[in-house]
């Protein structure tokens, strides 16, 4: 059996596959699967991918016709895997040369999840770890609790039987993918951090920097994640505590709108409100927290959408005023 099957789904990355390969390529630990599924790219990514496969047989590609996500790309690519642990490079990113074997010797009886370490590349050539509080060993309950905010990031190795069981929600194009995340967490029995460095490129011009209508789709995948937890089975403390988050959520979006409706085009706009409105109707305020729905801003209001749109109105009008003054002052 394969140790790890490393999972790559390529969208016209061609500027930056190379370097991903080649560092899967020169891993310390050689016996790995280069799973890559070509999403329908229209560059030089097919070609490069079909270069690599001669070169080297653990590079095994899959060309799909049309562009399906990102979520479906590392589907395909998981149907394939025979690794006893899977993870997930993205087309754009590279691991330092012995991350794999790092990931693969953090495994042990009870471990089902081992995160990498995170270190953010910027267009300008600047690095930065990913920041959150060091651990050893989380259970998964505690990871699922602190992903949730991502306290802790989602780039991890998995055993593949849990990653099978519980594949990518391929519901929308963006953010429903990060659910799976969120669930391996919960359902793995121990969790821990390792010292293999994955290179994470920063771009200013995705989906989740840009004001795009995309974002608020972001709303409709943590619906998609609430009902997954629900079926199976979850906690009665882990609905609840997901119900503040998804809340939290409502309020943030609902600040992104305020900033950038200007930037978006009518229908953009209606669809924005409509999403909120929707989730806003779906989440049950009864699981709230007393000091979230009793805070300016944060109350539901659940007799009148349009009498919680106006408290966010002015809720972040008099937010804008006081940041004014404090700079002002400053």
């Amino acid at each position: 059996m394969t140790k790890v099957s490393v999972l790559v789904a390529v969208y016209n990355t061609a500027d930056y596959l190379p370097q991903c390969l080649d560092s899967l390529l020169a891993q310390t630990m050689a016996d790995i699967e280069v799973l890559c599924v070509d999403d329908g790219s229209t560059d030089a990514s097919p070609a490069i991918l079909q270069q690599y496969a001669e070169r080297d047989q653990r590079v095994k590609p899959t060309f799909l016709k049309e562009n399906t996500g990102l979520a479906h790309a590392r589907n395909v690519a998981l149907r394939q895997a025979t690794g006893e642990y899977v993870c997930f490079v993205d087309s754009d990113d590279w691991l330092a040369t012995d991350a794999l074997e790092k990931v693969y010797d953090t495994f042990e009886d009870g471990v089902d999840t081992v995160l990498f370490r995170v270190v953010l590349h910027f267009t300008d050539g600047r690095e930065q770890e990913y920041k959150m509080k060091p651990f050893e060993t989380l259970t998964g309950e505690e990871a699922f609790k602190e992903s949730l905010t991502w306290k802790i990031h989602g780039v991890y190795a998995v055993r593949r039987e849990l990653h099978q069981l519980f594949p990518y929600d391929e519901t929308l194009k963006a953010y429903s993918d990060e659910n799976v995340t969120h669930i391996h967490y919960l359902r793995s029995r121990i969790v821990k951090l390792c010292d293999g460095t994955y290179f994470y490129r920063q771009h200013g011009d995705s989906v989740t920097h840009r004001a795009s209508v995309r974002r608020f789709d972001s709303l409709l995948a943590k619906e998609l994640l609430r009902n997954q937890l629900i079926n199976i089975g979850a906690s009665s403390d882990v609905i609840r505590r997901y119900e503040n988050v998804r809340w939290l959520n409502l309020v943030g979006l609902y600040f992104f709108y305020y900033l950038h409706r200007e930037e978006l085009s009518m229908a953009d706009r209606l669809y924005g409100k409509e999403i909120m409105k929707h989730v806003w109707q779906s989440i049950d305020i009864r699981l709230l927290d007393n000091n979230i729905r009793r805070k300016f801003g944060y109350i539901p209001f659940r007799c009148s959408w349009k009498l919680f749109c106006m408290q966010e109105e002015l809720y972040f009008w008099l937010r804008g005023c006081f940041n004014k003054n404090i700079e002002q002052k400053v």
